[in-house]
């Protein structure tokens, strides 16, 4: 198996609950506030691992309303380039939300961290539009850095045409669509006990759908694009 990190980007610090069956991690931002600064943290502090061994961690955000949530993004991957947390990974995961493409939020984009990017969307028409903005953010930092387009993720929310539309917006993009992951409540069961699907519920149709969509992005690796966004 491949050694993963997964880095959550997003406030909510959401991310990594599931692979840690627990409620949501102590954050960098949070645990830097408690210590006095980020600097006086260590590894152990902020990297927890989870369900096989998954290295997690959640970067935070501030009191809503208060500052930059960017900021902890920012400070999070600082944090975990100078203590040495990618040394003997294969894979770094950054869970970035989708709909704020704040400098932030873009910080893996932007500064070459992350090689391919996948937007995981849904046929709804914001999801479409936010899809859209996000390749924006990508071509931005395209020709300066090494980033790509891995393709698009459909999390199936059962709308019409779903599949055409996502099919359609990534072609328009210059991509494709990756995997189309179909709505199951089982989600949600695995959810209420705080764990993900494939350690609920290894055998169900909807593990074997997220094996699948890691075994797809595995073997797209270095084959990402430039999107070419709808202006």
């Amino acid at each position: 198996g491949q050694k993963i990190l997964i880095v959550g980007c997003d406030p909510k610090a959401d991310s990594t609950r599931l692979i840690l069956n627990a409620k949501a991690q102590d954050t960098v931002l949070h645990l830097a506030a408690q210590e006095g600064s980020v600097e006086d943290l260590e590894l152990e502090d902020v990297l927890k691992a989870g369900y096989k061994g998954i290295k997690c961690v959640e970067s935070g955000g501030p009191e809503p309303g208060v500052g930059c949530a960017g900021r902890g993004v920012i400070t999070s991957i600082n944090f975990l380039e100078e203590n040495g947390a990618y040394d003997d990974v294969d894979y770094v995961s950054y869970d970035v939300l989708g709909d704020v493409v704040c400098g932030g939020f873009a910080m893996p984009i932007r500064e070459n961290k992350a090689q391919e990017i996948y937007i995981v969307m849904s046929g709804e028409m914001m999801a479409l539009y936010a899809a859209n903005n996000i390749a924006k953010g990508i071509l931005k930092y395209a020709h300066s850095g090494g980033v790509r387009l891995g393709g698009l993720i459909c999390n199936e929310r059962q709308t019409d045409r779903e599949l055409d539309l996502s099919e359609a917006l990534a072609a328009r993009l210059n991509s494709k669509l990756i995997h189309f992951v179909p709505r199951d409540n089982i989600v949600q069961h695995a959810e209420l006990r705080k764990m993900t699907v494939i350690q609920y519920a290894p055998d169900s149709k909807q593990a074997g759908e997220y094996r699948a969509l890691a075994e797809k992005i595995h073997a797209n690796s270095g084959q990402g694009t430039i999107p070419t966004p709808i202006t």
